[in-house]
């Protein structure tokens, strides 16, 4: 009888664990945008959380039009993409004009705001929107464990996406171009690299990885307007973790919270489970500022 009870309670941990690697893969696609734009930009985009509400909001609006589901999520992924490098072009133009600190402050400032401006045309204009993808099989077995299909094929698409944007950092001329100017600008336009251009793509970039971290939420749970700055914060926390400057940091950062979050709130409960991630990053930011991954694009 006790052994049959710890079996339980081991397959239960083992299903608590994979859920949080599958959440924290969420979590990781999430915040990779926020870090290419920062490590380039050097702009804390703090409307980030937002271009992953309205991704979820032209999909739906897309979709009731009678547009083919795959074809009409493609799009607002993509118009994601636009989103991010139209936010560059136009409104953080006068911001780069800036120096130091002040360039910093004022980006905070300029993205907060639009964050605020996004969140209530959302939420006025689409009150009781929803995105959400219904995976047709609920639960899957595998080797005697039960998981949500739903969870699995999110982190599916959240690991594909940020092997697909390995791939393009390592091994195509653009990326190695991208990761040259992550880690030294000057060094880079030495080189003949076009900083400004890369930046630009950098922000697509970005905005494509919150169109895609939408559909992984979507599938998973929902998107709904009103939850942007929530979603910015949980890419923050992860950011803060992993180094606000390192793509993989924060790949492998998302991947360790996520297990965190669904431990603590397997035993403690979700109210909880929040103060311990932030208490996460409060020693990080004590003990280690540039994060845990920092070394590395």
């Amino acid at each position: 009888m006790i052994h049959e009870t710890l079996q339980a309670i081991a397959g239960g941990m083992v299903e608590v664990v994979i859920d949080g690697i599958l959440f924290g893969l969420q979590l990781s696609l999430l915040a990779v945008g926020l870090v290419l734009i920062f490590g380039l930009g050097g702009i804390l985009n703090l409307a980030h959380g937002e271009f992953v509400i309205i991704t979820g909001i032209i999909s739906v609006v897309l979709i009731s039009s009678g547009w083919n589901p795959f074809i009409a999520i493609s799009a607002a992924i993509f118009l994601s993409g636009l989103l991010g490098l139209a936010l560059d072009r136009t409104v953080l133009r006068p911001v780069y004009k800036l120096k130091g600190e002040m360039e910093v402050l004022v980006g905070l400032f300029v993205t907060l705001g639009l964050a605020f401006i996004l969140e209530g045309i959302t939420s006025y204009l689409f009150p009781g929107f929803y995105f959400s993808v219904r995976i047709p099989v609920e639960t899957i077995n595998i080797m005697g464990l039960s998981f949500r299909a739903s969870a699995l094929v999110s982190g599916l698409i959240s690991f594909v996406s940020l092997y697909l944007l390995l791939i393009f950092l390592g091994r195509t001329m653009t990326g190695k171009a991208i990761r040259a100017a992550l880690q030294n600008q000057t060094g880079s336009r030495v080189c003949g690299i076009d900083v400004e251009r890369m930046r630009t793509l950098v922000f697509f970039l970005g905005g494509l990885m919150a169109g895609l971290a939408s559909l992984a939420k979507g599938v998973a749970s929902s998107v709904e307007p009103g939850s942007g700055l929530e979603l910015t914060s949980y890419a923050l926390i992860v950011g803060v973790v992993g180094g606000v400057r390192s793509v993989y940091g924060a790949m492998v950062a998302g991947v360790l919270l996520g297990v965190v979050n669904a431990i603590a709130s397997y035993l403690l409960g979700t109210y909880l489970t929040l103060i311990i991630l932030l208490g996460i990053v409060v020693v990080v930011i004590l003990y280690k500022p540039s994060g845990l991954f920092a070394g590395g694009v």
